[in-house]
């Protein structure tokens, strides 16, 4: 069968759409088979062959040479066989060609759903390839629409949609449609719907971004984030140092006058934030993490990875912050387990206990190598 306005077809959307129509030929021709046998019969096996070069489409009929006949359908005899070529033999398959002559309409139709669906992963496909270099990254875009509590942003110079669901909004923060809105792009997602983007303004990737775009120190390397840890809209704390002793990696982040810190701390919508120097040395990083607490003095517990910590009678809620939120950021940033205590209430438990290791804060230097911003 002879159709040249189908190639025709695909030659133009090669052109159009820049896809190899050979992209096509395999998922149309499996395709056409299952239409064949849709309008022709299902007993049948048949091949369908699409020949770009000679513009023709024909479904082949097979049947495998047996000793004994137990399906018309699929198989032909031995004797039989011969009589169409002396040299078949058991097991090989003998074809004849069976297009139909009405078979154009339906290759037509078939096609045209196969070229559609191809389009469509492709298009998919290309989306997603996109927006992959973008994971870990920010993006802009505005609010479109909003199910629930989840809102749905169209992302700036992309054809994909991002998500921002509830767990990945900032306390406190109230959205809007239309509104523009910065976010960090956590992964991809296959839906029904095509390819999503999960974004987060909780995420700890969104501060560290955001200082990324702020210090030309971090994003070149010179200054090093250790860590991150956050409670979204109440306080996040950032260990960072640097290997160049050039460098002070406090003031990099703060900026002159403050200007870096605080175009993050605008974003984080005054959220506090609580940059730390971090150190090798544990005892020095625990009471550095405990910000903007002033620290007595640290016990250690290497094997239980715990520590104890005696603060000023006057700082202990400082320490502790609300809700337990200063000392437990303080425990995820520095992977100990902290337990804080009044300098009166240590001096009282002393009575009744041994002392246990304690490293003195007065004898380490620069021990306040932080800064807290409200």
């Amino acid at each position: 069968m002879v159709n040249k306005d189908f190639f025709l077809a695909l030659d133009e959307l090669e052109k159009l759409k820049g896809i190899k129509k050979e992209f096509f030929i395999e998922t149309l021709e499996t395709a056409l088979v299952a239409a064949y046998k849709k309008n022709f019969g299902e007993a049948k096996s048949v091949v369908v062959k699409l020949n770009p070069e000679k513009n023709t489409i024909k479904v082949y009929a097979y049947k495998t040479v047996v000793e004994e006949v137990v399906d018309e359908e699929t198989e032909i005899s031995l004797e039989d066989a011969k009589q169409i070529k002396k040299s078949y033999k058991v097991g090989d398959q003998v074809t004849e060609e069976v297009t139909p002559k009405e078979f154009g309409r339906i290759a037509a139709g078939t096609a045209r759903q196969v070229v559609t669906q191809k389009l469509r992963e492709a298009e998919r496909a290309a989306a997603y390839g996109e927006l992959e270099e973008k994971v870990d990254t920010l993006m802009g875009g505005y609010i479109r629409r909003q199910e629930s509590d989840t809102f749905y942003i169209e992302l700036t110079g992309t054809q994909i949609e991002g998500v921002l669901m509830p767990s990945d909004q900032i306390a406190g923060e109230r959205y809007n449609i239309n509104d523009r809105i910065r976010v960090y792009v956590k992964k991809l997602r296959e839906t029904a719907r095509g390819v999503q983007a999960i974004v987060s303004r909780s995420n700890p990737g969104f501060v560290r971004k955001l200082f990324e775009n702020e210090v030309p120190e971090i994003s070149t390397g010179h200054v090093i984030i250790k860590n991150i840890v956050r409670e979204a809209g109440y306080r996040t704390k950032m260990a960072i140092y640097s290997e160049d002793p050039q460098i002070d990696p406090l003031g990099a982040c703060v900026g002159n006058k403050g200007t870096r810190v605080n175009s993050v701390v605008s974003e984080l919508g005054g959220e506090k934030v609580d940059i730390i120097i971090y150190s090798d040395d544990p005892f020095e990083f625990i009471a550095r993490a405990l910000s903007p607490a002033s620290v007595i003095s640290v016990e250690i517990d290497e094997v239980n990875k715990s520590a104890r910590v005696i603060v000023p009678d006057d700082k202990l809620s400082l320490a502790i912050g609300k809700s337990g939120q200063n000392v437990r950021l303080a425990a995820r940033l520095t992977g100990f387990k902290i337990d804080v205590k009044s300098e009166s209430k240590a001096a009282e438990e002393e009575k009744t206990a041994p002392a246990e290791e304690i490293v003195s804060l007065d004898d380490i230097d620069n021990i306040f190598g932080s800064v807290d911003f409200d």
